[in-house]
């Protein structure tokens, strides 16, 4: 899907809104902040170096909208974070393996 339909269409019902965007807000920042993973375990990182907040609102995120929604925030840290934007967007796919239909 294009950022123009990003634009558009929404993966996620509107009485959502709000949450989705709040959520997808964190999600960057914490990628910007910290990114998704990590060297090692610890401070935030689970025992497979992903970020434990990044997972939990990809686990929300799929509740929300499942898969379109998810791939939905992937592009969207993808476009806000920058430079960094292909990277974070890599490693946030890592990140977020086994979570609903992400990676199958």
């Amino acid at each position: 899907m294009s950022w123009f339909q990003d634009l558009i269409s929404k993966p996620y019902p509107g009485d959502k809104r709000d949450e989705v965007e709040k959520l997808l807000a964190e999600l960057v920042q914490i990628g910007v902040r910290e990114d998704y993973l990590s060297e090692r375990p610890g401070a935030g990182f689970n025992t497979q170096c992903r970020h434990i907040r990044a997972r939990a609102i990809g686990t929300r995120l799929n509740d929300i909208g499942g898969l379109a929604l998810m791939e939905y925030a992937q592009r969207t840290v993808r476009r806000k974070t920058g430079k960094q934007g292909r990277t974070l967007a890599d490693h946030l796919e890592y990140a977020w393996a086994e979570i609903g239909d992400w990676m199958k």
